[in-house]
């Protein structure tokens, strides 16, 4: 089967990442791709409803395409989390029933979700009667002993019946008793087929594959079985490899920027950021991959570990990492 060029609004998206994806990082990654689908870190229905928003839910307004993504289990205070993420102006709400780590199962949400489809869906129905934006799911292909397809084909069919219409398919299953997190992303196996058959058994729905996938050659194998691709720790460890995502996964003949114009692009913000207070290690840890595989990468990453978390640190660091490449690097590249 293939899925035409164009066909889904979310054909290539940067996962959500605990303590990775927060908005500067997204800002960061906006200057690669102007299509890409970006995510937030997971936040959990109760720190919506009782925390601070403009701290967990604030946003730049070039972050576009963005979406919240909201770990819970309670119909209610999710469907109040929907409107929220409205009112705010996110373009999609996705709900994490994919998350394995203890502390999530303790809250009953994330991946031990699986095992209670009825209740995914009670959740999926009482947010999309809350919001007029897309109502999403990422989850796994299985937990623990639950790992049949039939299993997960009966999930899906829940949360289908229920409104979601996108599903985020990451293609392990997850563990929940005795493996890490980490562990849960690299011991169980991947099933990509089993990602291609839901496709093809639910048609109806956008599926996006997930799971250690690492280039775009990969991703554009995938698309021929699937609507899209979800990256995560190769978005983030090598970040470069968004900047032809748009030319070449949505056919945009804008040209590629390289990674001085990156950097001069994320200058502006920086400088408003730290006006506002914030501290420049805050930004520059997540650009530390920029120049991944290219001649002076370390001392890109070494500069600027050593020099942006300093007191007083500001834009100048960014420009004396640049300088520290090799001529032809930082001119041209």
């Amino acid at each position: 089967m293939t899925c035409p060029a164009g066909s889904s609004t979310w054909r290539f998206a940067v996962a959500p990442m605990m303590d990775w994806t927060d908005r500067h990082d997204r800002y960061f990654l906006r200057l690669l791709s102007r299509h890409a689908r970006l995510y937030t870190e997971m936040v959990t229905s109760g720190a919506v409803l009782h925390g601070d928003c403009d701290k967990l839910l604030g946003f730049d307004p070039a972050e576009h395409p963005l979406a919240l993504q909201l770990g819970g289990c309670d119909p209610g205070g999710l469907a109040r989390c929907a409107a929220i993420a409205t009112d705010w102006g996110y373009d999609e709400v996705n709900l994490n029933v994919g998350c394995p780590s203890d502390r999530v199962q303790s809250g009953r949400f994330g991946a031990c979700l699986m095992a209670e489809p009825a209740l995914v869906g009670e959740c999926v129905a009482a947010m999309e009667a809350a919001t007029p934006l897309p109502v999403t799911v990422k989850t796994r292909i299985g937990i623990d002993d639950r790992d049949s397809y039939e299993a997960l084909a009966d999930f899906v069919a829940t949360v289908a019946r229920a409104g979601c219409r996108t599903l985020i398919v990451h293609a392990r299953k997850a563990w929940l008793q005795g493996l890490s997190p980490k562990e849960n992303r690299e011991i169980p196996p991947l099933v990509y087929p089993a990602v291609y058959r839901l496709k093809q058994d639910f048609p109806a729905l956008s599926v996006v594959i997930n799971g250690g996938i690492t280039d775009l050659d990969a991703a554009a194998a995938h698309l021929q079985q699937v609507d899209g691709v979800m990256l995560g720790r190769a978005a983030y460890q090598n970040p470069y490899l968004l900047a032809t995502v748009d030319r070449r996964l949505f056919h945009d003949s804008a040209p590629v920027p390289t990674r001085r114009e990156i950097i001069e692009r994320l200058l502006p913000y920086v400088e408003r950021e730290l006006a506002s207070g914030v501290y420049l290690h805050r930004i520059t840890r997540h650009i530390l991959g920029l120049f991944q595989g290219q001649p002076g990468a370390r001392r890109w990453r070494r500069y600027l570990s050593e020099h942006a978390p300093r007191r007083g640190a500001d834009a100048t660091v960014l420009r004396e990492a640049l300088a520290c490449l090799p001529e032809a690097e930082a001119l041209d590249s």
